[in-house]
């Protein structure tokens, strides 16, 4: 399996996505846009992860390289390469193919459920309730074609699918302890108080039941994605 990720900043990796693609052999090239915003060739790909970060993918005129990282999302899914969207990722999605991404009515940072509609075929298909972690201010319409995966309460759009092979998700189920201390080195400075902000204590202080919880699940959407 050839592997391409697209990371945004060096503090946000693929965490528990690691181990499985460890297990399958895989092969990972990536377009680290903090160094360098050269890309692949699309033919030398078998599943794309864009990451997330803290930029917006409005800011184009500040980090240019959005533009081409846009089409190259869009030309991808085109092709049914299989590409997974985490938070940022997911926006770059959505924004590639149309959709607005704007500020959304809260911050989510920190563990807090979301909730899937009833099982369906012919898409991924999230449990009824799950608590994930989310780090994220901003949120996008869905695109045309795509199917609503999961909600939350504050944000309607927290997971989606596009065609066959495309999974775009606003929460971080691939992030583990180091990620999330990772993630709090460079951007404490995002937990200002709200419903839904944890604070800096809280998220240490989380159970590991919590990550052993969401990493299955994550592996189910990698699986899926990849499916024959």
């Amino acid at each position: 399996m050839r592997v391409h990720v697209l990371q945004h900043v060096p503090f946000e990796g693929l965490g528990n996505i690691q181990p499985w693609l460890d297990e399958r052999n895989a092969r990972i090239s990536y377009s680290r846009f903090h160094e360098s915003a050269e890309l692949p060739e699309l033919a030398s790909i078998d599943l794309l992860i864009a990451l997330g970060g803290p930029m917006s993918v409005n800011d184009e005129a500040e980090l240019p390289w959005l533009v081409a990282e846009k089409r190259f999302i869009a030309r991808a899914i085109e092709q049914a390469i299989p590409v997974l969207g985490i938070c940022l990722g997911a926006q770059l999605i959505a924004s590639a193919h149309g959709a607005q991404v704007y500020p959304g009515p809260e911050k989510e940072i920190g563990w807090f459920p979301i909730t899937a509609p009833a099982p369906a075929p012919n898409r991924f298909n999230f449990p009824a309730s799950v608590e994930v972690l989310h780090w994220h201010g901003e949120t996008f319409d869905l695109p045309e074609g795509a199917v609503r995966l999961a909600s939350s309460a504050v944000c309607p759009n927290q997971a989606f699918q596009l065609g066959p092979r495309a999974i775009g998700l606003q929460f971080h189920m691939e992030m583990t302890r180091a990620s999330v201390e990772a993630i709090l080195e460079h951007c404490a400075d995002e937990l200002v108080a709200g419903p839904y902000v944890q604070t800096e204590e809280t998220l240490r202080a989380t159970a590991d039941e919590r990550y052993t919880t969401v990493e299955p699940l994550m592996r189910d959407v990698l699986t899926y994605l990849t499916r024959p």
